[in-house]
C-alpha cells in the first residue's frame, strides 16, 4: 500500500535531515542528487524544514555559484540543547551539547560514600543546571544517563541493585521533575559499546562484545547491528559469572567469587602487587589504569631503551619518585592479567561467538594493542572459534560519549518529524 502524501513528506523530510547531520550543510541540488528526489519535492522540503525551524540557510556552495541555487542548507545546531552523565559510585560528569552533538559545557562533581542521598541528588541536578546554564542552554529537551546497574526493559528504570547507592536510583526521577527534559537511562557498559560502535573501535562491526574493564566488570553484547539486553535487562553481567581461581562462588546478591574477582580494578591492582609493581603515583587516571599503562609502557619497544642505551632505561620505565617500573615484572603481570580476562573472553565467545571482544574502560584503552595481543593469543588456545580482540578507543569516555548519543538520537527522532502541510 503506497505512503499517504502526508507520510510521504514526513519520510522526505526525514531523510533530508539525516543527509545533513551526516554530510554537513548541503545545497537544494546536491539534496535532490543524494535523495533522488524531483526538483520541486525538494524545494516543498526545504520550505517546510526552515518554516519549522530545523533548518537555515548556512552559506553558499563554492566561489564562482551565486544565488538561490548556491544556498546551503544546514541543520540548526541550537534548535535544542541535550545533556549527558556519566554516573559512578563516586560522582558524575557532565556535558551539554547541542543539537548536533557540539560540546558547549562540561563539568563532574565529586560524590562521598557517606552522603546522604537527597544530598548527593541535589548536588548532581545543581551540577547539571550550572552546565546548561554555562553552555547558555535555556532549557534542555533531552538528557541520557549512563549508570551501573540493571534498566528494566518494561520501564526503563534503573532496578534497584544491591552494593549500588540509592542515590542512583532517585536521580532520573529528580531531573524529570526540575527539568522541562525527557530523561532516558542506560546501562553504562551498554552505552559504552554503542559509543565504540559508532566512533570507536568498532566501527566496522555490527556483531561484537564489548568487556567493560573498569571500577567493575561488565559486558555489552551486539548482535546483527542490535543491542541485546536480555529478558531482565541483564545480559552482560559477567561480574558474576562463576570462574576458575576465586576463594568462593558468587552470589545472587554478591559478585565476589566470579569475574569480577578476577578482572576488577582492585583485583588488578593487588597482582600488580604480587609481582612486585609499585601501585603509588598512577597520575590523575584511576589507579588501576593507571598500573596497566605503565607495565605497557615498560615492555614497549619504544620505550626500553637500545642495546647499548642507558641500563635503567632498557629494563623499564622510571617513575617519578625514582624507583623503576620493570620490564620482567610488567611482563609478568601482563601475562597474568591476560590469562584472568582470557577466561571471560572464552566464556562469552563459547556462547555467542561474536567474532569481536573490545577490551573496553579505562583499563581495555590502557592496555591498548599489547594487552590485547596478549588476550588474543590466549584465546585462540582456549577457543576454536576465531575471535578478533580490539582495544578500547574510547576509553572510560565512552559512557559519556554513548549517553549524549543516545541523547541525541532521542531528540533527533522527534524533531526530525516535523507536521507536515
Amino acid at each position: 500500500m503506497p505512503a499517504s502524501p502526508s507520510t510521504a513528506r514526513a519520510l522526505n523530510d526525514r531523510a533530508a535531515l539525516r543527509l545533513m547531520q551526516q554530510e554537513g550543510p548541503l545545497t537544494a541540488g546536491q539534496l535532490k542528487q543524494l535523495t533522488g528526489l524531483s526538483r520541486p519535492t525538494v524545494a516543498d522540503l526545504v520550505e517546510r524544514l526552515t518554516a519549522a525551524g530545523l533548518i537555515t540557510v548556512v552559506g553558499e556552495s563554492g566561489e564562482q555559484r551565486r544565488g538561490p541555487n548556491a544556498r546551503l542548507y544546514g541543520i540548526v545546531a541550537n534548535r535544542a540543547h541535550l545533556a549527558a552523565l556519566d554516573v559512578r559510585t563516586e560522582g558524575v560528569s557532565v556535558l551539554v551539547s547541542d543539537l548536533l552533538g557540539g560540546v558547549l559545557a562540561e563539568a563532574s562533581v565529586p560524590i562521598a560514600g557517606d552522603t546522604g542521598t537527597g544530598t548527593a541528588v541535589e548536588q548532581v541536578v545543581a551540577l547539571v543546571e550550572r552546565a546548561a546554564k554555562e553552555a547558555g542552554a535555556g532549557s534542555l529537551h533531552t538528557v541520557g544517563i549512563g549508570a551501573p546497574g540493571l534498566i528494566d526493559p518494561a520501564t526503563g528504570e534503573l532496578r534497584n541493585s544491591t552494593g549500588l547507592p540509592e542515590w542512583h536510583r532517585r536521580l532520573a526521577a529528580a531531573l524529570q521533575e526540575r527539568l522541562p527534559a525527557r530523561v532516558m537511562v542506560e546501562n553504562e557498559t551498554n552505552l559504552a559499546a554503542l559509543a565504540e560502535q559508532r566512533e570507536g573501535a568498532a566501527r566496522d562491526r555490527d556483531t561484537f562484545v564489548l568487556l567493560w574493564l573498569g571500577h567493575g566488570t561488565g559486558a555489552a553484547v551486539v548482535l546483527d547491528g542490535a543491542l541485546r539486553r536480555g529478558a531482565s535487562g541483564g545480559t552482560g553481567e559477567i561480574g558474576f559469572l562463576p570462574v576458575p581461581g576465586t576463594r568462593s562462588l558468587p552470589s545472587a546478591t554478591d559478585c565476589e567469587g566470579g569475574f569480577h574477582s578476577l578482572a576488577a580494578a582492585a583485583a588488578i591492582a593487588e597482582l600488580a602487587l604480587e609481582h612486585g609493581l609499585s601501585t603509588e603515583g598512577t597520575g590523575p587516571e584511576p589507579p588501576a589504569a593507571g598500573l596497566v599503562r605503565r607495565a605497557v609502557a615498560a615492555v614497549s619497544p619504544a620505550r626500553t631503551g637500545s642495546a647499548t642505551g642507558d641500563g635503567a632505561e632498557a629494563t623499564g620505565v622510571r617513575e617519578a619518585g625514582g624507583g623503576s617500573f620493570g620490564a620482567g615484572p610488567a611482563s609478568r603481570f601482563l601475562d597474568a592479567l591476560a590469562d584472568r580476562l582470557a577466561i571471560g573472553a572464552a566464556s562469552v565467545t563459547a556462547v555467542l561467538d561474536p567474532g569481536c571482544v573490545v577490551l573496553g574502560g579505562e583499563i581495555g584503552q590502557a592496555g591498548g594493542e599489547v594487552l590485547a595481543a596478549r588476550v588474543a593469543e590466549r584465546l585462540t588456545r582456549m577457543s576454536p572459534l576465531p575471535t578478533e580482540v580490539r582495544a578500547s578507543v574510547l576509553g572510560g569516555g565512552a559512557v559519556l560519549r554513548g549517553a549524549l548519543l543516545t541523547a541525541r538520537d532521542g531528540a533527533q527522532d522527534e524533531l526530525f518529524a516535523p507536521p507536515s502541510r
